[in-house]
């Protein structure tokens, strides 16, 4: 799996990439083809937004379904870990379908045998 880190005008932390690579890389756990993930960081230079001004996005390719999930936060790493926590959740509850689909069809077959 390929990581791509885009920074858009913003200095990132000396460890976000490694930090970010060890996060994502757990995600393979869900057997869920995925080639590339994109990693959006923002910075947003008003003070309005406060604690909520960096904003971080997470968008996989491949060829299973995309998925795309969006973190904030009062630094990257925050906002990372946010966007992260909602892509696992995204992975696990496709996960968790098509196991339940195997269990219907292991069922049917069981019916069917007698």
């Amino acid at each position: 799996m390929q990581i791509i880190v885009h920074n858009h005008g913003v200095g990132l932390a000396i460890d976000f990439t490694e930090i970010s690579k060890e996060r994502l890389d757990r995600l393979t756990r869900f057997n869920i083809p995925i080639d590339r993930i994109d990693v959006d960081v923002r910075h947003e230079s008003n003070p309005h937004f406060g604690r909520k001004s960096h904003r971080v996005t997470l968008t996989t390719h491949g060829t299973g379904p995309l998925f795309r999930a969006e973190g904030e936060g009062f630094n990257d790493l925050a906002a990372f870990d946010e966007a992260a926590e909602a892509l696992e959740l995204q992975l696990r509850k496709k996960h968790e379908r098509t196991k339940d689909v195997d269990r219907k069809t292991l069922r049917k077959l069981r019916i069917a045998k007698g």
